[in-house]
């Protein structure tokens, strides 16, 4: 996961309340992501009014995507480069590539909360699940499962995928972490948080999507 002692002290100081310059720096959240949960981190713009940071004019997702030409932060990373780095981009979003250590399924949040207790209930593996302001819930999945989507959805006996609620998120994509501010819509939250069972192999997809396709279905109904 890129893990690293020096790392993990630093965050453990941060959550207990160590403070040598009297407030955490704004990287201590970016480097839990690199550190402990061993994912990429790149500086996302921010949107206010509808108007996106980036600058550009009709920004097709304002406040929802990484800036440009902004250096990726790797997992692993070291603290101190981490909060040097991010300290050039005060007040960015938090944003995790997709395709690498996870992809996503997503669902409206309402039908992701009945699936989410459902699975729990039956005993089966879940990864970390977040809710976006906008009203969507995002599942973790394994690498892989955007691609395969359509065809394991079918083999489910989901002969019109298209009518379904879900996407599929891969690579190229990106999603904002938590509690970094999506849109200028409100901060992303977790609704399942990372653990450290779960995040090194996050479930196959076909583990939560009959689940969440009957869910979605009754939803729908």
């Amino acid at each position: 996961m890129g893990f690293t002692i020096g790392i993990s002290r630093g965050i453990r100081d941060i959550r207990s309340g160590s403070r040598r310059r009297g407030r955490a720096p704004d990287g201590t959240g970016v480097a839990e992501y690199t550190g402990l949960w061993g994912w990429d981190v790149v500086p996302g713009a921010r949107a206010a009014a509808g108007a996106c940071s980036c600058g550009r004019a009709g920004c097709r997702a304002p406040g929802a995507h990484p800036l440009d030409l902004a250096p990726e932060i790797p997992a692993g990373a070291p603290l101190d480069d981490v909060t040097e780095i991010w300290a050039g981009y005060p007040g960015a979003a938090m944003m995790l590539p997709v395709g690498r250590a996870f992809d996503v399924i997503e669902v409206a949040e309402a039908a992701g909360c009945r699936a989410l207790a459902r699975l729990e209930r039956m005993g089966l593996p879940v990864g970390p699940v977040t809710a976006t302001p906008d009203g969507r819930a995002q599942f973790f999945v394994a690498p892989g499962a955007a691609a395969a989507l359509p065809e394991l959805l079918y083999r489910m006996g989901w002969d019109d995928p298209a009518a379904l609620d879900l996407r599929g998120l891969g690579p190229g994509t990106h999603i904002t972490a938590p509690a970094s501010d999506r849109g200028g819509l409100g901060p992303v939250r977790w609704l399942r948080s990372p653990a450290l069972d779960s995040v090194p192999r996050p479930p196959e997809a076909r583990l939560v999507l009959g689940t969440l396709a009957y869910v979605v279905h009754r939803s729908q109904a």
